[in-house]
C-alpha cells in the first residue's frame, strides 16, 4: 500500500490560495495562509489509489513549525484525511478524488500557532516525506481568531492598506506625512518572522497578546541600539538613505541586517510607523496614532512643572517630565480575554527601557477603554497612558536669587487633537473621545476623582489639579499667533494684557522665541524683546509686533518648531503672568498634478512644481519620485537652482502596472530644506477587453 500511495508531487496552489487569504500581494509563488480558513493542495500520486480507499484512515498530514516541534506545545499536529473535516482543530478533508490525484482541503484552528510550517505527508508508519512548506498568519475575517474585526472596511484600512499618512505638527497645525508601511514588501514576512525568533516561547506564538509585546520590545530595543540622534556630518546625512522619510521597509531592514549605514532618524513616529508594519505584516490590525500636547516622563505624577528663566526662556526640566509637542504610538487590535470584559479592542504598544525581566518582557499592551476609565491597576503602563493624556502643566520662574515662583498661567492642557488616518479615505479622524471624556464634563470629573481615590490608596502623590491662587492685584495676559509660519518669512503676533483693578500699573513684558524638538528638548535660543509701560487702570491694552526669521539670532535646525513665550510682571505684585504657543515652520508647498484615474499598462504623465517664497536662493534641488505598482525603481532628478518668486516645474511619464488604489510618492531636498514630501492618490483600472 505504501508504494502505491508514494507521492509524485504536491502542488500547494500559492496563487488561489493566497487570494482567499488576502496574502496575494505578499506572493503568488509561497502559500501564506491564515488561520482558521481552509486552504486546498493537490496530491499526484504514483499510482491509482482507488483500491486502497478502505486504508485512507493509515493516510495522515503533519504540520509543524519550531525548531522542536511537539504536540504539547502545540508546534506539531498530526491529523488524517477525511471526508469531512474538523473546522475547530487541524484537520484535512477530500474535495475531488481522480485516479491519481486528489485535491485536499486543509483546515487550520483560529488559535492556532502561526509561523513558518513544514507539510508532511506520512502513511502507515513510514518514514513522513515532506511535501513543502507554508507561512501561517493571523486572521482578521475569521471571528473566532482573536484578531477578528467585523469591519470590511477597517480590515482594509488596517491590515492590508500599505499607503499610511502620519501626522506631525502642533495641535493647532496638524501636518500629515505620507508613509509606506510596504507590509507586503517581499522580504517583510520574513524579516518579522525572524525578528519574532528571538523569542523561544514559541507556543505562545497563537496569542495576539504575547507576539505584539514581543514586537514591542525587540523592536524598541533595537531603536534604542542603532539610532543615532542626529547626523554627523552633512555627507553622512545625504549618503544615508534610510534616513528618507519614506517609508518602514528601509528601517526595518538596517534594524534587522546591520548593513550599510546608521539609521539617524530618531523621530518617535519611526517606531511606531514599523511597529505598525510589522504587525500588520503578521495579520494583528494595526494604526498609528498622534497625540498633540503629550505629556511624558513623569513617573505616575498629573503635574508636569515646567521651569522659565525671568525672561520667558525654558530653563532646564522638572522632575515631573516634560510636555512633548507631538507623541505618536502604535494601537492594535485584538480581545483580551485575560482581563475583565470589555477590555478588548485597541490597545496602545507601550515600550518601555528594559528591566528586571530584561528586554522580552519590557513593552505593555494598555487597553484605549482603560485609560478612558482610568482603571490605573490594569496593567502597569495605564497610569503612564492616562497621565500622558490628562496631566495638567505648572510654570514656574526661576528668580535671579534662585527661588521659584509660581507664574498666573493658563492651564496647557495636554492630550489634544489624538489622531489617526480615516478609513478608507485621506482625512486625518480624530479619536480623541477614545481616550478620555470631554474637557469639563461630568464623566471626566467622575473619572478624574476615582483616580485620586486611587492614588491615596496607594500611598501615591496626590496632586492631580494645578494650584489655585487669588491675588488682590491681578493682571491677564493672552497671546495670539498665527498657527505655523512660513520658513524664512514673517507673521504678525498680538498680546493682549488686561488691567482689571483701579490701580495703573508698571508692565514689563518679555517676548521670547525659541527652537523646539516635537519631544519638548530645547533646540536653539532664537529672539527675545523687552517691553516697558504703564497700564492705566481697567484699560486693556493690545501689542502687535512682528515676528521675522530675520529677527534670529540663528536658523532654526530641521525639524524643529517655534516657541512663542510671553512673561508680563508689574511692580506691585511678585506674581507673573505668562503665556506661551507653539508655532510650526511651513516650508514651501510641492504641488502635484495628475489624473485621479489611469489605465494600466498606458503611460501616464505628472507635473510637479514648487515655488520658491523664501528669500534666498533653493540650490542643488533633487526630486526624487516613487511609488508602489506605478514606477518600477525610484527616479531620481537633479535640477537647477530656483531663484527668489521663481517657480520650478518638471514633467515625467510613467505606466501603472497594478490594478487598485496605489499612491505616487514625491520628494525634494534642497540646500534650504531636506525631505519635502507630498503625494497624489490614484485609481489604476484594468485596460478594457478588446472586442
Amino acid at each position: 500500500m505504501g508504494q502505491a500511495l508514494g507521492i509524485k508531487s504536491c502542488d500547494f496552489k500559492a496563487a488561489r490560495n493566497n487570494e482567499e487569504h488576502h496574502t496575494k500581494d505578499i506572493s503568488s509563488k509561497r502559500l501564506i495562509v491564515r488561520r482558521g480558513q481552509p486552504f486546498t493542495i493537490r496530491l499526484h500520486f504514483r499510482a491509482p489509489v482507488h483500491a486502497f480507499l478502505p486504508a485512507l484512515k493509515k493516510v495522515a498530514l503533519i504540520a509543524q513549525t519550531g525548531e522542536q516541534p511537539t504536540k504539547a506545545n502545540r508546534t506539531q499536529a498530526t491529523f488524517g484525511i477525511s471526508s469531512l473535516g474538523d473546522r475547530e482543530g487541524w484537520s484535512a478533508a477530500v474535495e475531488e478524488r481522480e485516479a491519481e490525484s486528489w485535491t485536499v482541503s486543509v483546515t487550520t484552528p483560529p488559535d492556532a500557532v502561526i509561523g513558518h510550517y513544514s507539510l508532511l505527508l506520512q502513511v502507515s508508519r513510514r518514514k513522513p516525506r515532506l511535501l513543502g512548506q507554508f507561512t501561517l498568519l493571523f486572521n482578521p475575517w475569521i471571528r473566532k481568531d482573536a484578531v477578528f474585526l467585523e469591519n470590511e472596511a477597517q480590515r482594509w484600512e488596517y491590515l492590508l492598506n500599505q499607503n499610511g499618512l502620519i501626522y506631525l505638527g502642533t495641535a493647532n497645525c496638524i501636518q500629515e506625512e505620507p508613509w509606506d508601511f510596504g507590509q507586503f514588501e517581499r522580504d517583510v514576512l520574513d524579516l518579522s518572522l525572524d525578528l519574532l525568533s528571538v523569542d523561544k516561547q514559541v507556543e505562545e506564538w497563537g496569542n495576539p497578546v504575547h507576539v505584539a509585546r514581543i514586537l514591542g520590545s525587540l523592536l524598541h530595543a533595537l531603536k534604542e541600539k542603532s539610532v543615532l540622534p542626529t547626523p554627523q556630518t552633512q555627507a553622512d546625512q545625504e549618503g544615508a538613505s534610510v534616513n528618507k522619510r519614506r517609508g518602514s521597509v528601509p528601517v526595518l531592514r538596517q534594524w534587522l541586517t546591520g548593513r550599510g549605514r546608521p539609521v539617524y532618524d530618531c523621530q518617535a513616529w519611526v517606531l511606531a510607523a514599523v511597529a505598525c508594519t510589522v504587525l500588520r505584516c503578521l495579520g494583528i490590525p494595526a494604526r498609528v496614532i498622534t497625540t498633540f500636547a503629550s505629556a511624558q516622563g513623569t513617573r505616575g505624577s498629573l503635574l508636569v512643572d515646567e521651569y522659565y528663566t525671568e525672561e520667558g526662556l525654558q530653563n532646564g526640566e522638572g522632575q515631573r517630565g516634560r510636555i512633548w509637542i507631538f507623541q505618536t504610538s502604535t494601537e492594535c487590535w485584538m480581545t483580551r480575554p485575560a482581563l475583565p470584559q470589555g477590555y478588548g479592542g485597541w490597545q496602545i504598544l507601550y515600550p518601555s527601557a528594559p528591566k528586571q525581566g530584561g528586554v522580552l518582557k519590557a513593552c505593555d499592551l494598555v487597553p484605549v477603554r482603560a485609560v478612558k476609565e482610568g482603571t490605573l491597576g490594569l496593567t502597569p503602563a495605564v497610569a503612564d497612558v492616562f497621565t500622558a493624556v490628562n496631566a495638567s502643566c505648572v510654570v514656574w520662574k526661576c528668580c535671579e536669587d534662585g527661588t521659584l515662583a509660581l507664574t498666573n498661567s493658563n492651564t496647557k492642557y495636554v492630550g489634544n487633537n489624538i489622531s489617526t488616518k480615516g478609513v478608507g479615505s485621506d482625512r486625518c479622524e480624530d479619536i480623541t473621545q477614545n481616550y478620555k471624556y470631554p474637557e469639563g464634563s461630568l464623566q471626566e470629573k467622575e473619572v478624574l476623582e476615582r483616580v485620586q481615590i486611587e492614588k491615596l490608596a496607594h500611598g501615591e502623590d496626590n496632586d492631580i489639579y494645578p494650584p489655585s491662587f487669588e491675588t488682590a492685584d491681578p493682571l491677564y495676559l493672552f497671546l495670539e499667533t498665527p498657527s505655523s509660519l512660513p520658513l524664512r518669512g514673517d507673521a504678525q503676533v498680538s498680546m493682549t494684557l488686561v488691567n482689571p483693578s483701579d490701580q495703573e500699573k508698571d508692565v514689563q513684558l518679555t517676548v521670547g522665541v525659541q527652537a523646539m524638538y516635537y519631544n519638548g528638548i530645547l533646540a536653539a535660543e532664537l529672539w527675545r524683546e523687552k517691553l516697558s509701560f504703564t497700564l492705566s487702570a481697567n484699560l486693556e491694552k493690545r501689542i502687535t509686533t512682528s515676528l521675522s526669521f530675520s529677527y534670529f539670532e540663528r536658523s532654526p535646525p530641521e525639524n524643529s518648531f517655534l516657541r512663542l513665550t510671553a512673561v508680563a510682571t508689574h511692580s506691585a505684585s511678585s506674581l507673573s503672568c505668562f503665556a506661551q504657543e507653539d508655532i510650526a515652520i511651513c516650508r514651501p508647498c510641492l504641488a502635484i498634478e495628475m489624473p485621479e484615474a489611469a489605465k494600466q499598462y498606458q503611460p501616464l504623465k505628472a507635473s510637479v512644481s514648487i515655488h520658491n517664497s523664501l528669500d534666498a536662493t533653493m540650490k542643488d534641488c533633487v526630486i526624487s519620485i516613487f511609488g508602489r505598482g506605478l514606477i518600477h525603481r525610484e527616479r531620481n532628478y537633479r535640477l537647477g537652482p530656483v531663484r527668489p518668486g521663481n517657480t520650478l516645474c518638471t514633467q515625467f511619464w510613467f505606466t501603472p502596472t497594478k490594478v487598485g488604489l496605489q499612491r505616487l510618492y514625491v520628494e525634494m531636498d534642497c540646500n534650504m530644506f531636506q525631505n519635502l514630501t507630498n503625494y497624489r492618490s490614484i485609481t489604476v483600472v484594468a485596460p478594457e477587453l478588446a472586442a
